[in-house]
């Protein structure tokens, strides 16, 4: 037979524990809601990722592909990993270092059209940084970031 006091000091214990555990359970339930993973432009054209899923896509913005609308903040433009393309469409404010040529992150969902929506889009911070991210799906994707810039191709 458990004393008073040790059953009390059970009871106390079991009852932290089990407080724990629920409280792990929700902050692990809550950052798998918030977690957008990662896709290159091959991913998606290939069917990785299915429409409304909240996602990252990166790249390269494709040359001569951005469209500003002259009336709004809408802008949309191509970013490829030079195998494959994926068509972006965003509203807002793009970031300075945004243009042609350079790598790009972009939070958002891909429409049943096959059109990325982005809701928010990141440019690299100075000339010579690029994403992890965008550098290793081009990488995966066969094609270095070096050999397509200014309009060079990789084909020799």
């Amino acid at each position: 037979m458990m004393k008073p006091h040790r059953r009390k000091r059970l009871g106390i214990i079991l009852f932290i524990a089990t407080g724990l555990s629920v409280a792990a359970g929700l902050t692990l339930y809550a950052l798998s809601q918030n977690i957008n993973m990662f896709y290159s432009p091959s991913q998606v054209a290939n069917g990785e990722v299915g429409a409304d899923t909240m996602f990252r896509i990166g790249g390269m913005v494709k040359d001569g592909s951005v469209d500003q609308r002259a009336d709004s903040l809408a802008v949309s433009f191509v970013t490829t990993d030079f195998v494959h393309e994926v068509p972006i469409e965003y509203e807002g404010i793009l970031p300075d270092l945004f243009r042609e040529g350079q790598g790009i992150v972009a939070e958002g969902r891909l429409d049943t059209a096959g059109v990325f929506q982005a809701s928010r889009v990141l440019a690299k911070h100075d000339e010579n940084y690029m994403s992890p991210e965008v550098k290793a799906a081009l990488e995966r994707a066969g094609a270095s970031p070096e050999s397509h810039r200014f309009g060079e191709s990789a084909e020799y």
